[in-house]
């Protein structure tokens, strides 16, 4: 039998994008924090894959950052979406919608429901 987990880490990854702007659509988070969110989520995700991640994300003007005193250590850099990231995930959001019909749809639907399309 063929092993899964690549498939399942190609999806994981294609939905690290769109997951971590759904987090930023609720509050300004430090990168730290991001991550805990997505464990307890079940995606499970490193620094090493956020951070080039959260980088694009900014130089493509989805998100913006803001740095803050910590009572623990030096100060942290909060990311939050920038009205272009509200924008995309907007979009995303739409596109997910999409993709979860289509999938459901092919999920429930019968051999004879295709036959003359």
């Amino acid at each position: 039998m063929v092993d899964v987990s690549n498939a399942k880490s190609q999806m994981r990854k294609g939905m690290l994008e769109f997951c971590i702007l759904l987090l930023l659509k609720r509050q300004s988070a430090y990168a730290s924090d991001i991550i805990q969110q997505l464990k307890e989520a079940e995606l499970l995700v490193v620094e090493g894959t956020l951070y080039p991640l959260l980088t694009r994300l900014k130089k493509d003007g989805l998100l913006a950052y803001e740095w803050q005193e910590s009572t623990q250590g030096p100060p942290r850099k909060y990311y939050r979406l920038t009205p272009d990231g509200q924008q995309f995930l907007e979009e995303l959001d739409r596109a997910w919608g999409e993709i979860a019909r289509t999938v459901t749809l092919l999920k429930i639907l019968q051999p004879q429901d295709f036959q003359g399309q």
